[in-house]
Protein backbone atom coordinates (compact mmCIF):
# COMPACT_ATOMS: atom_id res chain seq x y z
CA UNK A 1 0.00 0.00 0.00
CA UNK A 2 1.10 3.37 -1.31
CA UNK A 3 1.22 6.07 1.50
CA UNK A 4 0.04 9.59 0.81
CA UNK A 5 1.88 12.50 2.43
CA UNK A 6 0.39 15.75 3.17
CA UNK A 7 3.18 18.82 2.24
CA UNK A 8 1.96 22.64 3.27
CA UNK A 9 4.63 25.13 2.93
CA UNK A 10 3.93 28.30 1.83
CA UNK A 11 7.09 28.48 -0.34
CA UNK A 12 6.60 27.17 -3.74
CA UNK A 13 9.81 25.81 -4.31
CA UNK A 14 10.00 23.94 -0.85
CA UNK A 15 7.33 22.14 -1.51
CA UNK A 16 8.20 20.99 -5.01
CA UNK A 17 11.71 19.50 -3.81
CA UNK A 18 9.64 17.38 -0.80
CA UNK A 19 7.05 16.60 -3.36
CA UNK A 20 9.86 15.53 -5.82
CA UNK A 21 11.48 13.95 -3.23
CA UNK A 22 8.98 12.06 -1.76
CA UNK A 23 7.93 10.63 -4.96
CA UNK A 24 10.89 9.80 -6.86
CA UNK A 25 12.67 8.01 -3.64
CA UNK A 26 10.00 6.69 -1.96
CA UNK A 27 7.16 6.36 -4.80
CA UNK A 28 4.84 7.97 -2.20
CA UNK A 29 1.93 9.41 -3.29
CA UNK A 30 2.52 13.75 -2.35
CA UNK A 31 -0.36 16.18 -1.89
CA UNK A 32 0.74 19.88 -1.19
CA UNK A 33 -0.89 22.69 0.30
CA UNK A 34 0.59 26.51 0.15
CA UNK A 35 -1.07 27.65 3.21
CA UNK A 36 -2.17 26.07 6.76
CA UNK A 37 -5.92 26.71 5.83
CA UNK A 38 -5.50 25.46 2.93
CA UNK A 39 -3.72 22.22 3.98
CA UNK A 40 -6.40 21.78 7.14
CA UNK A 41 -9.03 21.18 4.06
CA UNK A 42 -7.40 18.63 1.99
CA UNK A 43 -6.83 16.59 5.51
CA UNK A 44 -10.27 16.71 6.15
CA UNK A 45 -11.07 15.77 2.80
CA UNK A 46 -8.43 13.13 2.07
CA UNK A 47 -6.53 10.32 3.75
CA UNK A 48 -3.43 10.83 4.55
CA UNK A 49 -0.67 8.86 6.57
CA UNK A 50 1.05 11.89 7.44
CA UNK A 51 1.68 15.53 7.21
CA UNK A 52 4.89 17.05 6.60
CA UNK A 53 4.29 20.92 7.91
CA UNK A 54 6.21 24.08 7.80
CA UNK A 55 6.73 25.97 10.82
CA UNK A 56 7.09 29.39 9.67
CA UNK A 57 3.90 30.83 7.02
CA UNK A 58 2.39 33.61 7.30
CA UNK A 59 -1.62 33.97 8.38
CA UNK A 60 -1.55 30.39 10.03
CA UNK A 61 1.64 29.34 11.31
CA UNK A 62 2.76 25.40 11.51
CA UNK A 63 1.95 25.13 15.70
CA UNK A 64 -1.09 26.70 15.08
CA UNK A 65 -2.02 24.85 11.62
CA UNK A 66 -1.04 21.39 13.55
CA UNK A 67 -3.34 22.72 16.82
CA UNK A 68 -5.98 23.15 14.48
CA UNK A 69 -5.56 19.67 13.01
CA UNK A 70 -5.45 18.21 16.25
CA UNK A 71 -8.69 19.69 17.19
CA UNK A 72 -10.58 17.99 14.62
CA UNK A 73 -11.95 14.58 14.43
CA UNK A 74 -11.18 13.98 10.87
CA UNK A 75 -7.91 14.95 10.95
CA UNK A 76 -6.25 14.71 14.95
CA UNK A 77 -5.04 10.78 14.32
CA UNK A 78 -2.65 11.90 11.35
CA UNK A 79 1.16 11.98 12.38
CA UNK A 80 2.19 14.94 11.96
CA UNK A 81 6.23 15.93 11.05
CA UNK A 82 6.95 19.85 11.39
CA UNK A 83 9.39 20.75 9.14
CA UNK A 84 11.97 24.02 9.92
CA UNK A 85 15.16 25.56 8.89
CA UNK A 86 15.50 26.55 12.75
CA UNK A 87 17.89 23.87 14.08
CA UNK A 88 17.91 24.94 18.00
CA UNK A 89 17.30 21.93 20.05
CA UNK A 90 15.33 24.32 22.20
CA UNK A 91 13.02 25.38 19.53
CA UNK A 92 12.49 21.68 18.31
CA UNK A 93 11.84 20.51 21.96
CA UNK A 94 8.78 23.28 21.98
CA UNK A 95 7.48 21.80 18.74
CA UNK A 96 7.69 18.01 20.38
CA UNK A 97 5.83 19.47 23.36
CA UNK A 98 3.17 20.61 20.85
CA UNK A 99 2.33 16.23 20.51
CA UNK A 100 4.05 16.47 16.64
CA UNK A 101 5.63 13.33 15.55
CA UNK A 102 8.72 14.60 14.70
CA UNK A 103 10.92 17.43 13.66
CA UNK A 104 13.03 17.98 10.26
CA UNK A 105 15.05 20.53 10.18
CA UNK A 106 15.49 21.78 6.03
CA UNK A 107 17.40 21.72 3.62
CA UNK A 108 18.04 18.39 3.30
CA UNK A 109 18.90 15.66 0.56
CA UNK A 110 15.73 13.72 -0.49
CA UNK A 111 16.96 10.20 0.27
CA UNK A 112 17.98 12.15 4.16
CA UNK A 113 14.41 12.76 3.84
CA UNK A 114 12.79 9.63 3.36
CA UNK A 115 14.83 8.00 6.18
CA UNK A 116 14.03 10.76 8.34
CA UNK A 117 10.22 10.20 8.02
CA UNK A 118 10.56 6.63 7.78
CA UNK A 119 12.73 6.56 11.21
CA UNK A 120 9.87 9.39 13.09
CA UNK A 121 7.10 7.41 12.00
CA UNK A 122 8.69 3.45 12.47
CA UNK A 123 7.65 2.90 9.05
CA UNK A 124 10.00 0.27 6.49
CA UNK A 125 12.34 2.16 4.32
CA UNK A 126 10.81 1.82 1.23
CA UNK A 127 12.29 -0.39 -1.86
CA UNK A 128 12.12 1.01 -5.29
CA UNK A 129 11.89 -1.39 -8.63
Amino acid sequence: MTKRILVIDDEDSVREIIQISLESVAGWDTLTASSGSEGIAIAESEHFDAILLDVMMPYMDGPTTFKKLQASVATCKIPTIMVTAKAQTSEQKQLIDLGVAGVITKPCLPSDLVSSICQILNWDQPTQE
